[in-house]
């Protein structure tokens, strides 16, 4: 007998989690980790060869999460592209 999985329970958004980013539940993988992969050329299947410890159905579940709410997690994506660049550019600059 299989067990059917709500698919509603595959992300959360829990403060204590990520800062309440919307990650894969039972994981600290962040949805934009996931949607970064795809967005560089990856397939879902690729992704999950390389994160062993998650499913192809958690994987279709960020990439689900995101296309719903694609403006929210765009966002997300900047503000962590633009936190590397000024971390980068701290180290370069040799302040850290």
């Amino acid at each position: 007998m299989t067990t059917t999985i709500d698919i509603g329970t595959l992300i959360i958004n829990n403060p204590k989690i990520c800062n309440g980013k919307p990650c894969i539940a039972g994981t600290r993988v962040r949805v934009i980790n996931i949607v970064i992969d795809y967005q560089n050329g990856k397939t879902p299947e690729e992704i999950a060869q390389e994160r062993t410890h998650l499913t192809l159905a958690q994987i279709y579940s960020a990439l689900a999460y995101y296309h719903a709410n694609k403006a929210e997690i765009e966002q997300e994506i900047s503000d962590y592209s633009a936190e590397c660049l000024y971390w980068e550019n701290q180290a370069r600059e040799g302040k850290i």
